[in-house]
């Protein structure tokens, strides 16, 4: 009986071993192992389409504002309709992190110079200083080369407005903050129609918005911030192919 037994699982081993090697061989050397399986492993989400920030259930859709940019020129949220953006909140004579989110975006800017589809939307959180003569300056001084980046300034309360409620955005004069303002130094990233956009942090959930205030270079801050610019960049590409 016993000889018999060794037989039956001696063949079961033989045919195990004819159908199914060669098939794992063939995955292993298709690399279909080693790299997909690999990636959707550590990255179930890699491959999506980046989120929709919704509040209350609905996608929060940038709403409609009217400011004057560096030329004096009126400019909407009608004027970036068909393009992927970015916007942020900042200050010219912002001493801390200003100089550092706009010195981000330079390098965004100048690595989608070619393409027509994207712009910028800098809204000044001090307007009654900085006048378009002022911000038109800043635009030198750091190389802005892009048509349609936007610095803007305009009604104080609308801006703030617009900062905290129509993008999420927190900023507010603070007299014992650096410069006498303050804001979070985040990016919003909005898309073709108007829609603030996202990709998915690694549990699933929106990552919002993108830190604009360590540099691609930098890779983290002191506190052990990661820079969020290389895949700012990343999705805005993906955006624009949308």
């Amino acid at each position: 009986m016993k000889k018999y037994s060794y037989v039956g699982i001696s063949f079961v081993i033989l045919v195990f071993g004819i159908i199914f090697i060669p098939r794992i061989l063939d995955r292993v050397s298709s690399t279909s192992i080693t790299k997909n399986d690999r990636m959707s492993a550590s990255n179930p989400l890699a491959n999506s389409k980046l989120s929709f920030i919704k509040i209350n259930g609905e996608a929060k859709k940038v709403p409609d504002f009217a400011f004057v940019n560096q030329d004096s020129l009126l400019i909407t949220n009608h004027d970036y309709r068909g393009k992927v953006y970015v916007a942020e909140f900042f200050f010219t004579s912002c001493p801390t992190i200003c100089p550092k989110m706009t010195r981000n975006l330079v390098y965004i800017q100048n690595k989608l110079k070619d393409n027509d589809n994207f712009g910028i939307a800098s809204f000044t959180i001090t307007p009654d200083r900085d006048t378009p003569k002022v911000l038109k300056q800043y635009a030198e001084q750091y190389s802005v080369t892009n048509p349609d980046w936007h610095l803007l300034t305009g009604d104080r309360d609308k801006i703030y407005e617009l900062a905290n409620k129509g993008f999420n955005l927190y900023a507010a004069e603070n007299p014992d903050a650096p410069g006498g303002f303050e804001h979070n130094g985040h990016f919003a990233l909005i898309d073709k129609n108007g829609f603030i956009r996202s990709r998915y942090d690694a549990h699933g959930n929106p990552l919002i918005f993108y830190r604009g205030t360590i540099g691609v270079e930098e890779k983290m801050d002191i506190n052990g911030e990661e820079e969020q610019v290389s895949i700012l960049l990343e999705d805005i590409k993906k955006l624009l192919e949308e």
